[in-house]
């Protein structure tokens, strides 16, 4: 019984954490990328966004960067940002060598402080994924493995507006 309470408990936790994130919009936090160029969210707004948070030792992480790369080739030229963000403990000079052998061609951004992960409610598990829209409100927030088929038409329909 405790631990059906305990998983309950848990589960009412994640729901909510969900539930009070969407239609957040996210705070105007400056980072760095990979490249050395300066961004924030705020330069970013009139546009969708999707930020996706993950580390270069997580299976899932890797199985959705054809996902991305998918996405970012077909509605970037539209407007479509992706932003890839490196959790605090993957090592960067993983991150580097990573990148070095496998060229990304959406920005990428190491997280080092948790800045990132805090703005947008305390990442702790990857993959985590929002998808913003052009006032920089979290529409959509996915806690693992993402589906394109889902996320698809409400990129589409962002980029309409």
């Amino acid at each position: 019984m405790k631990k059906l309470l305990l998983v309950f408990a848990l589960m009412l936790a994640l729901f909510a954490g969900i539930f009070f994130t969407l239609n957040k919009t996210v705070p105007n936090v400056t980072f760095t990328t990979l490249n050395g160029e300066q961004m924030s969210f705020e330069n970013l707004r009139g546009k969708p966004v999707i930020v996706t948070f993950w580390a270069t030792d997580c299976q899932s992480c890797l199985k959705e960067i054809p996902l991305w790369l998918d996405l970012y080739s077909r509605y970037h030229a539209q407007g479509l940002e992706i932003i890839a963000v490196t959790m605090y403990y993957d090592p960067p000079n993983h991150v580097i060598e990573f990148t070095k052998m496998r060229p990304l061609p959406y920005p990428i951004t190491l997280d080092i402080e948790a800045k990132l992960a805090n703005a947008f409610g305390g990442v702790k598990v990857t993959p985590t994924t929002f998808l913003l829209n052009s006032a920089g409100k979290i529409v959509w927030h996915k806690i693992g493995l993402f589906d394109s088929a889902e996320l698809q038409p409400q990129i589409e329909t962002f980029l309409k507006k």
